[in-house]
């Protein structure tokens, strides 16, 4: 048995396909029955955005930000304002980056003082195994990336389960150009992660 469906490739990433990939990602949820979609957004422009496009479904909506901390110390970019329009239609996750953040990355990322010798330090020389994931991932496109991430980030924090598929929707950088069906594991049980099938993304 086999079944035939379309995959959008958009000729490069970017947030100009923001709109039209919440749109696909809506119709592909429809189409497989899938009844929740997870949005990666920063600051909450793109979940503002799939607010507006999921509006008239029936479909739950999962908003995942970046931890606090990112990209500057002890700020959270998504602002409180964003933050709870987001809260009165869907979940808000906040956690580690899985793929791009903890102790791991800390550690090869958060250089010493300069004082502090850096010849031969090996945390600069083997990345760590998240970061060959996130890498390898990021060979098909950033939002593969990401769409992976959130996947396991909203299962740390149950905001999903891990026995049916969902759609994640992400982006390069700003914006969304990916949509992708996973079934969620908990970054404990990344094997189990399952990448089904791409909805749209970037060529």
């Amino acid at each position: 048995m086999s079944v035939k469906r379309t995959t959008v490739i958009f000729d490069k990433g970017g947030e100009e396909h923001t709109d039209e990939t919440l749109r696909i990602a809506l119709e592909g949820a429809k189409e497989r029955k899938i009844d929740t979609v997870l949005i990666s957004t920063s600051t909450g422009g793109t979940g503002l955005k799939a607010v507006k496009v999921f509006r008239d479904s029936d479909i739950k909506l999962v908003f995942v930000r970046h931890q606090t901390g990112y990209p500057s110390k002890g700020k959270q970019m998504m602002p409180p304002d964003v933050e709870a329009k987001l809260y009165k239609v869907g979940k808000v996750v906040t956690c580690t980056d899985v793929l791009t953040g903890g102790v791991d990355v800390g550690v090869g990322r958060q250089r010493p003082e300069k004082e502090q010798p850096q010849e031969a330090s090996l945390p600069f020389i083997v990345p760590p195994v998240n970061v060959i994931v996130a890498n390898t991932l990021r060979q098909i496109s950033q939002g593969t990336k990401v769409c992976a991430e959130i996947a396991m980030m909203a299962a740390d924090c149950d905001a999903v389960g891990i026995d049916k598929p969902v759609v994640c929707v992400a982006g390069s950088h700003a914006g969304a150009d990916t949509a992708m069906v996973i079934t969620p594991a908990a970054s404990n049980r990344v094997r189990d992660l399952r990448l089904h099938e791409w909805l749209a993304k970037p060529q």
